[in-house]
């Protein structure tokens, strides 16, 4: 079987989509069927394209054993509503074009396309078309409902209600709807969808990747962190997240001199973020871009425990932030500032503390909690390593994704 699978971002673009095609593909194409992906030329988030790829219109790669086509892409940075919408524009027209061209695309026996962002889902359902083969839509984020809950566009702005119509046609459209929490599928319910076509397929961990280490105190050092207990966000830093909170939980823990707060990544917010630690003199903050997919291991062995947080509202009570399954492979403690099914499936696992989303007096709490016991900490972060081992395993989410696949393929 050969799998056509369109996403907007992949590596070397960091993040949870990039991880989650990458890792599946992998997998699919150890087990000895065929992958390739259509994406764009690498800019997310910055804007910033690498030198190799300026000026190109379409590029063939390999990545491992799967084929990678590139297309076009306006690069913009992860910010500004009008820019970031020529991205995605842009994307979902050159993979359009561009794909259905090429010869590595027209031998798919299936189409898989990962949302957000939508218009990335319409194109790769025109290709399932013009290929005329199955299309499977992967949700992992509900679009638009998620544009409207950080505050970007009202829920009557005419691009939400146009993305709604597109939402419930590919919904429809799709021969396999895949969600990434069980709550998605709950929604779609409610709004009529078949539920004999949804499956969900949780984003897991890489076990090899992301497994337990020790405090790894060479990488403090080299951070100028040697001796803290450390607790860091590795991740996006935009508007979803309120890392504000983060940072106000921060100033109340100053305190402690042996507490310090590590910010990694890039994100529409870092700006802004960077410049009140300064202005606060915040000296118990650091704060680290965007590194590479192959460093994050380090850094999380670098922490004593890890923050996951976003902001407080109903939407994301329905999300499960992939970065949970990484911090809970590598062994550490994280403490949770999400509630509904995030919360739910770490206190099932018992990795962590969980405490209001936007509340920095619990987080403060939490982690001063945290850090007085570190025998406690330790056995938190052994029972989430437990946990994803017998759950979520993504080399073996990745085999029951591909015999949804091949079920789709062979009732064709």
């Amino acid at each position: 079987m050969k799998i056509l699978y369109v996403s907007q971002y992949f590596p070397p673009e960091m993040g949870a989509p990039a991880a989650r095609v990458s890792e599946l593909s992998r997998a699919w194409t150890e087990a000895g069927h065929e992958v390739c992906v259509l994406t764009g030329f690498p800019n997310h988030p910055t804007g910033v394209v690498p030198p190799q790829y300026r000026g190109k219109i379409r590029e063939r790669e390999r990545w491992g054993d799967v084929e990678v086509l590139r297309t076009w892409i306006h690069a913009a940075a992860n910010r500004g509503i009008a820019r970031r919408s020529l991205a995605f524009l842009s994307f979902a027209s050159s993979s359009v074009v561009l794909g259905a061209l090429d010869r590595s695309v027209r031998g798919a026996d299936v189409v898989v396309a990962t949302s957000p962002q939508f218009l990335c889902a319409v194109s790769g359902w025109v290709l399932s078309r013009i290929l005329r083969v199955p299309y499977v839509l992967e949700v992992r984020d509900l679009w638009p409902a998620s544009i409207v809950e950080v505050g970007v566009l009202p829920p009557r702005h005419p691009v939400i209600l146009t993305l709604e119509q597109v939402e419930q046609f590919l919904y429809r459209q799709a021969a396999l709807l895949v969600s990434v929490t069980d709550s998605f599928c709950d929604v779609w319910k409610q709004q009529g969808i078949d539920p004999d076509k949804m499956r969900v397929i949780k984003n897991g961990v890489d076990l090899e990747l992301f497994s337990p280490r020790p405090i790894d105190e060479a990488q403090k050092s080299a951070l100028g962190l040697h001796g803290k207990f450390v607790v860091s966000y590795i991740g996006t830093h935009g508007m979803a997240q309120r890392l504000d909170t983060l940072l106000d939980a921060a100033q109340r823990l100053q305190d402690d001199p042996e507490i310090h707060v590590l910010l990694v990544g890039e994100g529409a917010e870092r700006e802004r973020l960077v410049a009140r630690v300064e202005a606060q003199g915040l000296r118990n903050v650091t704060m680290l871009g965007q590194q590479p997919r192959e460093a994050i291991p380090a850094l999380v062995a670098a922490s004593d425990l890890v923050a996951v947080i976003l902001r407080r509202t109903e939407l994301f009570e329905k999300v499960l932030p992939s970065k949970m399954f990484e911090i809970m492979g590598s062994g550490r403690p994280m403490v949770l500032g999400v509630r509904g099914e995030a919360e739910r499936l770490l206190r099932d696992a018992g990795a962590g503390w969980a405490v209001t989303p936007e509340d920095p007096d619990a987080l403060a709490e939490a982690i001063r909690r945290a850090k007085a016991d570190p025998e406690e900490c330790r056995r938190r972060g052994a029972a989430g390593r437990a946990f994803v081992c017998e759950h979520y395993d993504r080399d073996r989410l990745a085999r029951r994704y591909l015999e949804e696949l091949q079920t789709v393929v062979e009732s064709r």
